[in-house]
């Protein structure tokens, strides 16, 4: 497995006391980095990806907040801050996924997806840049969803499909915003992974994306030889074409 030095540096990942967040965070933590756990609800197991996180020989924490509060979002980063220091590498995980139908779903789960997934990464980014900037230096990796870049839609799910769209134009947007800053935004898109809440009948390669699958391409763009690499998203999705659905 590709495993860079990110020693020195301090990353949060949203969402990461479970799936694929916690996956994530803990990959980053064997890498040499200290960690600060996020979540919102889920304290004593964000408690225990700490725990773990340290095993590798790290510092870790956890933090809690709402990612589409800015004064959650505000507090959540000065926690993270007091406790590790500025935060170098930020990966934006969290996102609702509501698989029903939009006229069935109601105006609150149809705005909680659409705040988690684009909201929450909107905040968590703009929260994050200004020590980035300061320090000449960052990395923002983003969650996105397989082929979103070219307008992917469904009536079920639709609000999804939507932020997620959000999702990978604010990345190439930042991107193109930072390229004198020495911080690089890229995002990673995977269709189904192996925690995913639906399967469809199909799958590419005849398995869903392990988190393995999602690791390489995250570390990847933390890697500091990656410096030049922004606006890039990488899609983890087997070859899945959505046209052939």
């Amino acid at each position: 497995m590709l495993a860079p030095d990110l020693s020195g540096r301090t990353a949060l990942v949203t969402g990461s006391a479970k799936g694929v967040g916690r996956e994530l965070l803990l990959a980053i933590a064997t890498c040499g980095a200290d960690v600060a756990v996020h979540y919102r609800t889920s304290d004593d197991a964000a408690a225990a990806v700490a725990e773990t996180a340290r095993e590798a020989g790290v510092d870790a924490t956890t933090v809690q907040g709402d990612v589409t509060d800015p004064d959650e979002v505000d507090a959540l980063f000065s926690a993270a801050e007091s406790e590790l220091g500025h935060v170098d590498v930020l990966v934006n995980n969290v996102g609702a996924f509501a698989p029903v139908h939009w006229e069935e779903m109601d105006f609150d789960t149809w705005n909680t997806v659409l705040e988690t997934n684009l909201n929450g990464t909107y905040l968590c980014s703009k929260r994050a840049l200004p020590a980035m900037r300061e320090a000449g230096a960052g990395r923002i990796v983003n969650i996105g969803y397989a082929s979103a870049d070219r307008a992917l839609v469904a009536t079920k799910n639709f609000p999804y499909f939507v932020a997620k769209t959000g999702v990978l134009m604010f990345t190439r947007m930042l991107a193109a915003d930072t390229t004198d800053d020495g911080i690089t935004v890229n995002a990673v898109s995977p269709y189904v992974v192996e925690n995913s809440d639906e399967f469809p009948d199909e799958l590419p390669r005849d398995r869903p994306a392990a988190f393995e699958d999602l690791i390489q391409p995250t570390l990847f763009f933390l890697d500091p030889d990656s410096d030049y690499v922004s606006g890039a998203n990488v899609e983890v999705s087997g070859g899945w074409l959505p046209e052939r659905v």
